[in-house]
């Protein structure tokens, strides 16, 4: 068996099999969005070492198994999409430029309506490719691994693997898998080996396809809306169904804020006393729902002082991490926008830039 040790000393050589490719569009909005500051960041006079828990990339060895045409479909036409397949020296010159130490990659799930045996061939090569890339510049990069969710025993070997050989901080999952909510029994084996192992689940939603007619239009509202409905409706089924309750030590990230639920938490402690014959009297959750947010953790990817304002009064500041969706151009200067927060206190602005991340996933500043 490869032991993790084993795998390590191959994967500064092994790098070089990952693909890189960069068309350069990001250098433009750059410079539309210039300024900013830049390494190192010190906050207090303590050296800060800037963790980004939300970069993606692609893997061009995986995509490549959809076919051109389907992979092509990848690539949306939008500032950034083409950067998802790295190029290491410009992501390394956009990292500096956004003053971010390090970011954490995940690859959004485009497998999961494949089929078992396609997906596990795609996340197999996604999660060592990625591990590989992590290893070869471990100052720079940490991953989430990739999980075939529709075979939940399949996916919890696949985590297995990646957290003790291939030294993975986590997995990056979607909304819903195929229509099934996270709350299905069938999941509950891969919410007990993240419980076991004590790592971070990271839910990057995908939309909400079954609204697609009512998103069209202007305004991309399929990502604008979509996203954050998806991942509020996660996190509501989680909570609701009891899953937290199940599984205590589950230790869950969400993209985006969280969604829209932390902006409109307080009517989920409301629902079930409004219409008590409409909830399900089996489930006795432990604590009102607004509750369960506060041993939830969120990016900072909400945009603005006033909605971080919002978002660390309703669960806390010190359940918020640092967020870019590098390198879709959504915020190229995330730390910026913590340092814009002057409600934060600086030992809250060192916990969103690197303590919480840290030590959620493990890793060594």
């Amino acid at each position: 068996m490869t032991t993790r040790r084993d795998f390590l000393k191959r994967a500064s050589a092994a790098a070089a099999g990952v693909v890189f490719s960069s068309c350069g569009m990001l250098e433009a909005a750059h410079a539309q969005q210039s300024g900013g500051r830049r390494l190192p960041i010190v906050v207090k006079g303590k050296r800060i070492k800037t963790i980004d828990v939300h970069s993606h990339c692609y893997i061009r060895e995986s995509t490549s198994l959809l076919g051109a045409a389907e992979e092509s479909k990848l690539l949306p036409p939008i500032i950034g999409a083409p950067e998802t397949y790295l190029g290491i020296e410009k992501r390394f010159k956009a990292m500096d430029a956004q003053a971010v130490d390090m970011e954490v990659l995940s690859i959004n799930p485009f497998w999961y309506s494949k089929d078992r045996d396609l997906a596990g061939q795609i996340v197999k090569i996604q999660n060592e490719k990625l591990a590989e890339l992590c290893a070869a510049h471990p100052d720079r990069f940490a991953a989430f691994a990739s999980l075939t969710l529709q075979a939940p025993d399949l996916a919890v070997q696949e985590l297995e693997t990646a957290i003790k050989r291939q030294g993975l901080r986590g997995a990056a999952i979607g909304g819903v898998v195929n229509g099934v909510e996270f709350s299905d029994l069938k999941f509950h084996p891969v919410w007990a080996k993240a419980e076991e192992l004590g790592v971070v689940l990271f839910i990057h939603p995908t939309g909400v396809p079954e609204l697609s007619k009512r998103l069209s239009g202007n305004g991309w509202l399929g990502n604008t809306i979509g996203n954050p409905l998806e991942t509020t409706i996660a996190l509501s089924h989680l909570i609701f169904e009891g899953t937290l309750d199940r599984f205590p030590g589950l230790k869950v990230l969400s993209a985006h804020g969280g969604g829209y639920l932390p902006s409109y938490a307080d009517r989920s402690d409301h629902a079930c006393l409004v219409a008590p014959a409409i909830c399900d009297s089996k489930v006795a959750l432990k604590k009102k729902p607004t509750e369960y947010l506060k041993q939830l953790y969120f990016d900072s990817l909400v945009f603005t002082p006033e909605a971080m304002r919002h978002l660390a009064r309703q669960v806390g500041a010190s359940q918020i991490v640092l967020g870019s969706d590098y390198p879709y151009a959504w915020q190229l200067h995330p730390v910026d926008h913590i340092f814009a927060c002057t409600f934060l206190s600086n030992e809250e602005k060192a916990a969103i830039l690197n303590n919480t991340a840290a030590k959620l996933l493990n890793i060594q500043t």
